[in-house]
């Protein structure tokens, strides 16, 4: 009971902060203000170190949409980590993952964007090994390691801030656009946000993470961790716009989006399918902010922060009734078994897709048409750009085809339901947003319609490629499970893709085990070797000896101490003829 009270306590607290935030947001954006919270921590003599939290619109919409999430998740997690005996733990790490991502949000303050971001890399640290197997701890090693990456840098650009005298990067902006020599701000800053958002070379990071329990997942990848770097993107956004940090943003996040769609058209783990959707849909946020449109990526951050969470609440509910298989293949016909789930499931692929008047079509489909509009996009981002959408909705209607309409390949004694009440709740509250979400944002943030002018065949080109994307996705799928897969007449393409371009290789060996084995030479020889021979242990033993000799003097009679008295006085009056 105490544990339920925890759960029920926390679901609460969140929702009822998150309604109030929206109202604030809400507030802030019809009177158009911004406010500035100073706390003076310490004031010695002239030095004072100060607090500081922006309050805008932005910050209270996402912080609203994160607290919203959170608690729908904490309340779902009641019914799914019931068995989990250390379920307090469990639910004290997500409320502490959630406050970190409440400072990264309203600090306008490198240093304390810093205690947010290291909070989001260590807690999700601790969830991802959550499961404590080798598994989870090689994940757990992967996520961290990742990211200390974007951490350092962060802390470089801390100590760059220091030319201009303050940390508060909100008020230099416009000047370090100008200023060529803080050019390393805006690398760095850009490098940190590779690292959390999981762009190339650092994508194999991500579906890792899924070692983690399914309800961080839904957190984590929505609207928590992954979507730190986007949103701290956005608030650089002023630096890189017609750069060419700018058009290096935009190759780097196409190319990921392109290689996360065609990786989850060959995955056959739901989750690690949902987790790959995340990577395309983060490569398309940072392609649009590379573009120049930080409100738009914004807005689709929000309306896919809905539809991902509902994406792995239902996978949650799918696998707890699978017997922990996370295997498509097994999972034919569940829509008899479980129908509230997949439908669910189903709503959330069709937002995902940018079916029209879900939440993913007013943020997808705006995406696109200003793409489609934009005079300085190039060929290959434009085609990355379509050609991943298609394969979007190619892998979505795998998943969906694979729970749909295939045929049942559970055991015989199944016991497939939708009978936790819990898990159904959590779902409706997203499954509400899922369809709604979109359009009320869309007023919301845009109270005026913007005039997008474009010919027939680039109107019709999103709905073409969606069409073509859906149908192959459902030729590639539709295949008897006695028969061979399609897929496997080219396995090295197939298992070059589905292993995300082998980066999943080159993160472990390369980037992780490389500069640790390196680092264990040099400790080795160095620290453990030279300067230990001519340092303390030779020092010790050249004491040692002269101690030996000391104690063999004082143990021995006077004559000795005589003849080396004579033998002194010969050495010494030798050394003074040979010197005259």
């Amino acid at each position: 009971m105490k544990n339920l009270s925890v759960c029920l306590i926390s679901f609460f607290s969140l929702l009822s902060i998150s309604l109030s935030s929206f109202a604030f947001s809400v507030l802030f954006l019809f009177y158009d203000l911004v406010y500035f919270i100073e706390f003076d921590l310490i004031s010695l003599n002239s030095s004072f170190i100060v607090m500081t939290f922006l309050f805008d619109w932005m910050s209270f919409l996402f912080m609203s949409f994160v607290l919203l999430i959170s608690s729908l998740v904490i309340y779902y997690s009641k019914d799914y980590m019931a068995e989990d005996f250390n379920i307090v733990r469990f639910i004290l790490l997500v409320l502490l993952f959630v406050f970190s991502m409440m400072m990264l949000i309203i600090s306008p303050n490198l240093i304390s964007i810093l205690l947010g971001w290291d909070g989001l890399g260590l807690v999700s640290y601790c969830l991802v090994i959550y499961y404590q197997n080798v598994k989870s701890f090689n994940a757990g090693m992967l996520t961290a390691l990742s990211n200390r990456i974007g951490d350092v840098a962060i802390l470089l650009g801390i100590a760059w801030m220091l030319n201009y005298g303050s940390w508060n990067f909100y008020f230099y902006l416009d000047f370090m656009k100008n200023d060529l020599e803080m050019g390393i701000i805006m690398v760095l800053v850009i490098l940190a946000a590779m690292t959390k958002s999981a762009q190339i070379p650092f994508s194999s990071w991500l579906p890792a993470a899924m070692a983690a329990p399914t309800p961080v997942s839904a957190l984590v990848h929505s609207s928590t961790l992954v979507t730190a770097g986007v949103y701290l993107l956005i608030r650089f956004n002023v630096l890189f716009v017609d750069s060419f940090m700018g058009q290096f943003l935009l190759l780097i996040s196409g190319l990921t989006m392109f290689m996360a769609g065609l990786g989850a058209n060959f995955e056959f783990d739901l989750k690690k399918i949902i987790a790959l959707s995340t990577l395309s849909q983060l490569g398309l946020m940072m392609s649009i902010l590379a573009l120049g449109f930080p409100i738009l990526a914004f807005f689709h951050l929000l309306t896919h922060a809905l539809f991902k969470a509902l994406l792995f609440m239902c996978a949650g509910a799918i696998i707890h009734n699978m017997k922990n298989s996370q295997d498509i293949r097994n999972m034919g016909s569940l829509i008899s078994e479980m129908p509230f789930s997949i439908a669910c499931l189903n709503v959330a692929n069709l937002a995902l897709c940018g079916m029209p008047f879900l939440a993913g079509f007013y943020s997808k489909d705006l995406i696109l048409e200003m793409v489609s509009m934009n005079n300085h996009i190039n060929m290959v981002s434009f085609f990355l750009f379509f050609f991943s959408t298609g394969l979007t909705v190619a892998y979505s209607f795998r998943l969906a085809f694979f729970c749909l309409s295939a045929e049942i390949n559970s055991s015989s004694l199944n016991n497939l339901s939708d009978t936790s009440i819990v898990m159904k709740k959590g779902m409706t509250g997203l499954l509400v947003m899922a369809v709604v979400g979109g359009s009320m944002l869309s007023w919301m943030i845009f109270p005026f319609p913007a005039m997008i002018c474009l010919p027939f065949y680039l109107k019709f080109l999103t709905l073409f490629v969606c069409l073509t994307g859906g149908f192959l996705g459902y030729l590639v799928s539709n295949v008897n499970i006695y028969y061979l897969n399609k897929s496997l007449n080219f396995y090295l393409f197939s298992y070059f893709s589905s292993s995300m371009w082998m980066m999943p290789f080159l993160s472990t060996k390369g980037v992780i085990y490389a500069p640790l084995s390196l680092g264990n030479k040099v400790v080795k020889s160095f620290d453990q070797g030279w300067s230990e021979y001519f340092g303390a242990q030779n020092v010790s033993k050249l004491f040692i000896m002269f101690s030996s000799l000391n104690q063999i003097l004082h143990n021995n009679s006077l004559k000795t101490y005589m003849l080396i008295f004579v033998f002194w006085i010969i050495f010494l009056s030798l050394m003074l003829v040979f010197i005259v």
